[in-house]
């Protein structure tokens, strides 16, 4: 497994054809390719420069990406774009200040469909929870296997104080 920082952009054009295989199949199929690889390229390049940005890469025998994750130390204030609006709405800002500012974020979390059951995941996980204590992530509603796996390694959904949304918060330990 390779660990990155802002470096991750050496790698940008492999990551970003990985991150389409995996976001552009099911449960995601709806996506369109190439909207997909422009978003995610153009998010990587801000993202990479984030206070506290980390990647981990894991490889395939054949030296192709198996997996990444990639994340950064959530800040305050907290962010309302994306889906930061519907993360506040759902825990409230106490629990948001309490369970996420400060803690790792897990942004992306994906594996290649000829890696899965590997455990790449899981070792990715591990190795972003190894250096920060305290890490959390979305998953979408639909993603049925993701938000299993999560609740298979233990990472829990907090008390939900808002209205429901398509995303699920998890917090480690």
């Amino acid at each position: 497994m390779q660990t990155y920082g802002r470096d991750i952009l050496d790698i940008a054009d492999e990551l970003t054809t990985a991150y389409v295989e995996v976001f552009t199949a099911p449960p995601f199929e709806h996506r369109n390719p190439q909207q997909t690889r422009t978003a995610f390229r153009t998010r990587l390049e801000g993202d990479a420069e984030r206070d506290g940005f980390q990647a981990w890469v894991e490889r395939s025998d054949d030296g192709r990406i198996a997996g990444f994750l990639t994340g950064w130390t959530t800040p305050a204030p907290f962010r309302t774009d994306r889906s930061y609006g519907s993360v506040l709405d759902r825990l409230g800002p106490e629990q948001v200040e309490e369970l996420l500012i400060g803690a790792f974020e897990v942004d992306e979390l994906g594996v290649l469909r000829h890696a899965r059951g590997t455990g790449f995941a899981r070792r990715l996980l591990e190795a972003a929870t190894r250096t920060h204590a305290r890490a959390w992530l979305l998953a979408w509603n639909q993603n049925h296997r993701a938000i299993a796996f999560y609740r298979h390694l233990g990472w829990k959904e907090p008390e939900t104080r808002g209205p429901e949304h398509d995303i699920l918060v998890f917090v480690n330990g």
